[in-house]
């Protein structure tokens, strides 16, 4: 069909196709498709238009579709190309404006050169209107006997309908627009325990959903299942609590569906679940993530004590020497360490209170298990309970998470108990019933917890003393004091010095990447002439000293040994003769001596890196206490502002 608009022809029809085409019995049009005119067309076609014939020859065909000018040109010559064509795609405008949706037939007519396509159209609407009008003419002539089998069928469908009501699982009822009930299937009836006919016309609102969960009253006004049929829309409540006939709740979700009439909400039908099981299951998870969360928790606190155990530095890994004080502590590691009695560890500081734990606890069938060590003196007094036993989120202001406390940690392992001494009085009695009953509360927590946890404790305090003092309580010293170890002074084992000096240099040398340094014979002389109020700790800080200032030799520089010349190379080893032995209280004033001096380098500081802890190589807690003990002020010591 051409683009361009045609030159204006008188068409010429023959006629003989004049005659052909008044005989179809549909609209009909004989179009030129190369110049867009209209050849010929039947009454019906004019019919079909409002116009007469005379007026359509010779008009462009286009014309007739207004609008639709592009989808013609690609209809005609897919006719062409094909032969035939059919659409539903095409309409056409009466005269007096109606549109006229067209079902619309093409056949190439004529030589493939003649380009004349013949349309057959045919009105949609008027289609339908024979089709239903066929269809009621065969039901009619079906007689009873067809309206019979349309009866049957209903009957087969409503007995369809009632199985799949009987097979479903989820209860489904019905209610009117008062909220009455129209319907329940069986599993309604047996979540429910009420049957069909019992609730039939009651309002189900006031028969199984009158209150909530606490058994506070729901108001009508605000039951999703009433707004379904209020306002036309579906509602889906993911958990709410319906009420069987026997007085008991049960979680149910559900969905409400408005059953609409003529536009119109006249009920709603109910499809609910019982979820008591998920629930269940829900909150046994929930219980157990908890658990996992907290296991998890108590393994990362675990874990990061554990690195933190294996990072710190020791004193030394293993008991070294062969003094009879030491094969002494190791004869009463190898006696105790098998069984669960409680240790107790007394000596000074330094010692290698802590060496004689970790051996017990290497040594026992807990060794499996950690060794969790408390320092008792470095707890503040207030966070003494929630160390020891842990706390809940939100008992006191910043507990922002669950604590797993120490004992909790060390169940079925041992627990360290350092500087069993500085425990508040207050507390005491709360680790002795913990030692007792191996029983605790968490702070903020009404739960029991039991664990089985030994205890190890030390102090570098006369504790009979302090029980003297009313500051210590009896019977948790003998709860602790089930089996005594004293951690002897390096004084008290003078023969255990070459070896330790030995152990000591060999390592902080391999820890300074330092060139190996040799221990001459005057050097373990000068070692052993000193008193070490430090003991074991302050001998390995003053080896790890002389490897950082050392030369090619090491030049031991200990205090009191100032006067004394340096024995010659090849000396002998001296023997300890009776005039250097010292008593008691001249032991006590060259330590409190010492300390002073101390201080005074230090101005005062017994904290940080250039503090007096540092120096004499003892912990600042250890320090801070014997210069309580001593009644020594570190304020005294610092320099004053002008």
């Amino acid at each position: 069909m051409s683009v361009n608009k045609p030159k204006i022809m008188s068409p010429v029809a023959p006629t003989l196709t004049e005659h052909w085409i008044d005989h179809l019995p549909e609209p009909a049009l004989l179009v030129d498709a190369s110049l867009d005119l209209v050849l010929a067309l039947n009454n019906a076609m004019a019919r079909m238009l409002g116009r007469s014939r005379g007026s359509l020859l010779g008009q462009a065909c286009t014309g007739l579709f207004p609008g639709q000018r592009a989808g013609l040109i690609a209809f005609t010559e897919e006719t062409l190309f094909r032969g035939h064509a059919w659409s539903r795609d095409f309409s056409l405008s009466h005269r007096d404006g109606h549109s006229i949706e067209l079902e619309l037939s093409a056949a190439r007519a004529g030589e493939a050169e003649d380009q004349q396509v013949l349309f057959l159209l045919r009105d949609r609407r008027l289609l339908r209107t024979l089709r239903e009008r066929h269809e009621a003419n065969h039901y009619h002539r079906g007689g009873l006997l067809e309206w019979r089998r349309v009866e049957e069928l209903f009957k087969d469908m409503e007995r369809e309908n009632q199985l799949i009501l009987h097979a479903v699982g989820e209860g489904i009822y019905g209610v009117d627009a008062e909220g009455r009930t129209t319907f329940l299937n069986p599993a309604a009836e047996r979540m429910l325990g009420w049957r069909g006919d019992e609730l039939m016309g009651r309002v189900a609102h006031r028969v199984m959903h009158h209150s909530h969960e606490d058994g506070s009253l729901y108001p009508l006004k605000d039951c999703p299942i009433y707004a379904a049929f209020r306002d036309g829309s579906v509602h889906r409540v993911g958990e709410d609590w319906f009420w069987h006939k026997d007085g008991s709740s049960f979680p149910v979700e559900y969905t409400s569906t408005p059953i609409m009439d003529k536009g119109h909400p006249v009920g709603a039908v109910v499809v609910f679940r019982d979820i008591s099981q998920r629930m269940q299951a829900q909150k046994e998870l929930q219980q157990a993530l908890e658990e996992v969360e907290t296991l998890k928790h108590r393994l990362e606190i675990e874990n990061a004590y554990l690195q933190e155990e294996l990072s710190a530095e020791y004193h030394f890994h293993e008991i070294v020497g062969q003094s009879d004080a030491i094969k002494a502590i190791v004869r009463r590691i190898g006696l105790v360490a098998p069984t669960d009695a409680n240790v107790l560890i007394t000596g000074e500081s330094g010692t290698g209170k802590e060496l004689i734990a970790r051996a017990i606890h290497q040594a026992s069938d807990r060794r499996d298990r950690p060794l969790i060590r408390v320092n008792c003196a470095a707890i503040p007094k207030d966070l003494f309970e929630s160390e020891f036993f842990g706390h809940v989120k939100g008992a006191f202001t910043g507990a922002f998470h669950d604590r797993v406390g120490r004992f909790e940690l060390a169940d079925g392992g041992t627990l360290f108990l350092d500087e069993v001494g500085e425990i508040p009085l207050e507390l005491q009695g709360k680790l002795l019933r913990v030692l007792q009953d191996q029983q605790f509360e968490r702070v903020g927590e009404n739960r029991t917890r039991a664990v089985n946890v030994r205890v190890i404790a030390a102090t570098n305090r006369n504790l009979k003393a302090e029980i003297r003092e009313k500051h210590f309580r009896e019977d948790l010293y003998f709860r602790l004091n089930v089996f005594p170890i004293e951690s002897v002074p390096l004084r008290r084992r003078i023969d255990d010095i070459p070896m330790l000096a030995q152990e000591f240099l060999e390592r902080a040398c391999v820890k300074l990447n330092r060139p190996r340094l040799v221990l001459r014979i005057s050097d373990v002389e000068t070692l052993k002439q000193y008193h070490w109020p430090g003991n074991v700790r302050e001998l390995e800080n003053v080896i790890e000293r002389q490897v950082i200032t050392a030369g090619r030799h090491l030049d031991f520089d200990l205090p009191g040994l100032d006067a004394r010349p340096a024995p010659a190379a090849d000396e002998t080893p001296l023997r300890h003769s009776g005039s250097q032995v010292l008593t008691n209280q001249e032991l006590r004033e060259l330590e409190k001596n010492n300390l002073i001096r101390a201080l005074t380098a230090t101005g005062g500081r017994v904290f940080g890196d250039d503090g007096a802890a540092i120096m004499l190589g003892m912990k600042p807690t250890t320090l801070s206490s014997r210069l309580k003990k001593l009644n020594i002020n570190p304020a005294g010591f610092r320099p004053r502002l002008e």
